[in-house]
């Protein structure tokens, strides 16, 4: 089921003129819906707007990091996360060679078949509820 958007605003930021774009954000967007139902722990998760790109927050239970969708520079679309996170370097040493990054904040997509359900849902996961969980151990 397709969530409706949270305000006008937020619809607008959806209306990029790159089908391709619009296809591959409204992907991103029903995966962080998906993956939020699969997550009690996250609790309600809410579509925002911050820097202008749709956002989705935790504020009742404040246990995510927010998550942000983008046209970066590089890309297509991008999935965005807190850089100075370790979700995109955790995310990086889960599943090596991938997909593409900005730095330690985003996931550069190209195309909407980019988008993977079980990888990025995993990412998304554990942006939902990043403040209530441990660090991976990662191999030194």
């Amino acid at each position: 089921m397709k969530p409706a958007f949270a305000t006008p605003e937020i619809a607008a930021a959806f209306a990029v003129s790159d089908p391709l774009v619009r296809e591959g954000l409204l992907r991103l967007r029903q995966l962080i819906f998906d993956t939020a139902a699969e997550t009690p722990e996250a609790g309600r998760v809410e579509e925002v707007l911050r820097w202008g790109q749709p956002s989705y927050v935790t504020p009742e239970t404040k246990a995510g990091s927010t998550i942000r969708l983008g046209v970066p520079k590089g890309a297509r679309f991008a999935l965005f996360v807190h850089c100075q996170s370790r979700l995109i370097p955790e995310f990086a040493a889960a599943f090596p060679a991938w997909d593409r990054f900005e730095g330690t904040r985003g996931v550069l997509f190209n195309h909407p078949e980019e988008v993977e359900p079980i990888r990025h849902g995993w990412l998304i996961k554990r942006a939902l509820t990043y403040k209530t969980r441990a660090p991976l151990n990662t191999p030194a």
